[in-house]
C-alpha cells in the first residue's frame, strides 16, 4: 500500500462493503466528492490491492446446497511441502467456501457446502481421509450462518490534507 487511508477512503470502503452496486455517482455524493474525484480515489484503491473485487451475495438453496459443514483437519506432519499441497488440495475443491489455517489442536478448519449428508459423507471420505498429509478430522454440521459483510476498521486514517496544509 503506497499511499495511507484517510477518512474519505474509509468511507468508500465502507460504504462499497455494504452496497457494492452503488454508482459511482451514489459513492461520490454519499462522501462529499465530485464524481471524477470519487472515480479516481476507488480506481486508487484496486491498483493498490486494498479493493479486491465485487461479490454477490446467492441464497445456498437456489445452488442445491442443503447443509454447509465446518471440517477440522489435524495434517501428520507440518513441512512446508505437505502444507503447500494440501492448501493446493482444498483449493481446487468447488464445495469448500473458506479455509482457515489455525493453531491449536487442529490445523485447518474449512468451511465446506454439500448438497446433503451422503454428498458431505462423500466429501469427507475423497477429499479428506483419503490424503495422505491428513491424520485427523472431525465435521460440524452448521445449523445457522450469517457473515459480516463490512471488515472492522481498526486502523486510525491519515487526515485530509487541505490547501491550508
Amino acid at each position: 500500500m503506497n499511499t495511507p487511508l484517510d477518512r474519505i477512503d474509509f468511507e468508500i470502503i465502507e460504504l462499497l462493503q455494504n452496497d457494492a452496486r452503488l454508482s459511482n455517482k451514489e459513492l461520490a455524493a454519499a462522501v462529499g466528492l465530485a464524481a471524477s474525484s470519487c472515480l479516481a480515489r476507488v480506481q486508487r484503491l484496486r491498483s493498490e490491492g486494498i479493493l479486491l473485487g465485487f461479490h454477490a451475495e446467492v441464497a445456498l438453496e437456489a445452488l442445491g446446497i442443503g447443509l454447509q459443514a465446518m471440517v477440522t483437519v489435524r495434517l501428520r506432519q507440518h513441512s512446508r511441502t505437505q502444507l503447500k499441497a494440501f492448501w493446493k488440495h482444498l483449493r481446487s475443491l468447488k464445495e469448500v467456501r473458506a479455509i482457515y489455517h489455525v493453531t491449536g489442536a487442529y490445523d485447518f478448519l474449512v468451511h465446506v457446502a454439500a448438497r446433503d449428508m451422503e454428498h458431505l459423507r462423500d466429501l469427507a471420505l475423497d477429499a479428506f481421509t483419503s490424503r495422505a498429509e491428513v491424520a485427523h478430522l472431525e465435521t460440524s454440521l452448521i445449523f445457522e450462518h450469517q457473515q459480516n459483510p463490512v471488515a472492522p476498521r481498526l486502523s486510525v486514517p491519515e487526515p485530509i490534507k487541505t490547501k491550508k496544509d
